[in-house]
């Protein structure tokens, strides 16, 4: 037997879930899962929980979808794990956004398609511009803590016999970058 499960969320504590929490209440929900979490935040409990509530045949009901997820791909990431569970998506302010039915789920994948796409193009507008970046001769990475005239100068100490926890403290970094620096960590 399925049931019909809310989800509703609000971002900060000076928000109410009391408008949300009713129009689940009129659609029928058998059971809310609230909470005041930013959508941001990747550890949503609540979420979490009614995840791992859902049986087949669940149908999730959310208000709006911004209120189930932090983006396109996070929607669609939910929407695959309903789906595997056997459960559906309806959202009251995006009537498209239903998976209980075909043209809903068809949409999804549509839009599963174009996150998918955008994320290439992504990774690689990210990859020539790093190569770009590069052949100018910028440099990625953290900075070096120890620039090439100190690293001469730590050699020549360490050549001198001084020890590299002196050296250290003369440059006030720890040990280990002075040996990284050196070649010899």
């Amino acid at each position: 037997m399925s049931h019909l499960i809310g989800y509703a969320r609000v971002s900060t504590r000076g928000q109410s879930l009391e408008h949300q929490h009713s129009q689940l209440v009129e659609q029928g929900c058998a059971r809310i899962f609230e909470e005041e979490v930013s959508g941001a935040k990747r550890d949503r409990p609540e979420l979490t929980r009614m995840l791992d509530h859902l049986r087949h045949g669940d149908v999730v009901i959310v208000t709006r979808l911004d209120r189930r997820a932090r983006s396109t791909s996070d929607l669609l990431a939910i929407a695959e794990l309903l789906r595997a569970s056997g459960a559906g998506l309806l959202s009251l302010a995006e009537p498209w956004a239903d998976t209980t039915t075909p043209a809903g789920r068809m949409i999804l994948t549509v839009f599963a398609g174009i996150a998918d796409f955008e994320r290439s193009l992504i990774a690689e507008r990210t990859s020539v511009g790093r190569d770009a970046a590069k052949s100018r001769g910028v440099k990625f990475g953290p900075k070096l803590s120890l620039s090439p005239s100190q690293v001469a100068r730590a050699r020549e100490l360490l050549e001198g016999g001084r020890p590299v926890s002196e050296i250290s403290k003369i440059f006030g970094v720890h040990k280990a970058t002075v040996y990284r620096a050196l070649g010899q960590g």
